[in-house]
């Protein structure tokens, strides 16, 4: 190996953890556009008389 290409790479230590930092990230992300109150509050309910394969 050359320095240059050392000098780039990381250890699994850190790895992980970087990993884990977007992985949070995503997961709030996710949390905030697919949130239950919302997604609950934009369906439409079926007419309870009516027959849903309608």
């Amino acid at each position: 190996m050359n320095k240059d290409s050392s000098k780039n790479q990381i250890t699994r230590n850190e790895a992980l953890k970087r990993m884990g930092k977007y992985a949070a990230l995503t997961a709030v992300g996710t949390f905030l556009i697919l949130s239950p109150k919302k997604a609950h509050a934009q369906s439409v309910p079926l007419d309870p008389g009516g027959n849903p394969f309608e």
